[in-house]
């Protein structure tokens, strides 16, 4: 089982580069985003809750993350491949919250792989993001709200890893094979 943490900035790459590994790899797929924006568009009670946060440019409290995870990490059964967290941990309380969680279970991250893609590249990819989808939350001024928050709160998670022994740093900017390819080579060596 290898559980990975695929790590970066808004825009860079971290969902186009799990749904290519999971298709190589069978694993499963945990993207805070995704499960967040499903229960805003059921209108459930978290949907409403978490979309106060999301419109702010703010983070979802972490025990309400970490509850929902384990929740979804379960449905995946005792004998997965491993799953990708997509969009979590963002703090390094939630990345001590998800070991232990996974500590529980007796699954441990694997790798921890760092998407680093330059800040003007995240900007214009977010925007044309937003023009596309539509998705509400990839305009200019949250999408500078996003990066603050990952650059003040997220981005210390890069050393907690490196101490942990599994961070594993991927040029993010460039052809996309090429970006896969490097991130095959840290999972087929874990």
């Amino acid at each position: 089982m290898k559980n990975i943490v695929i790590f970066g900035a808004p825009g860079s790459g971290k969902g186009t580069q799990s749904d290519l590994l999971i298709k190589k790899y069978g694993f499963g797929h945990i993207s805070t985003g995704d499960v967040l924006r499903g229960e805003i568009k059921k209108g459930t009670e978290l949907g409403k809750t978490a979309k106060g946060y999301i419109d702010n440019g703010q983070l979802i409290p972490d025990e309400l993350m970490v509850s929902i995870l384990a929740s979804v990490y379960d449905s995946f059964g005792a004998d997965h491949a491993g799953v990708i967290f997509d969009g979590f941990p963002r703090t390094i309380a939630q990345a001590e919250a998800l070991k232990a969680m996974l500590a529980e279970r007796s699954h441990n991250v694997a790798a921890m792989i760092e998407l680093d893609v330059p800040e003007d590249e995240l900007m214009s990819r977010l925007i044309k993001r937003g023009q596309e989808s539509g998705r509400s939350d990839d305009n200019e001024e949250t999408i500078k709200k996003r990066l603050d928050v990952y650059h003040n709160q997220t981005a210390p998670l890069i050393e907690w890893y490196e101490k942990e022994g599994i961070h594993n740093h991927i040029n993010g900017l460039g052809e996309l094979d090429r970006i896969f390819s490097d991130i095959c080579k840290v999972i087929d060596n874990i």
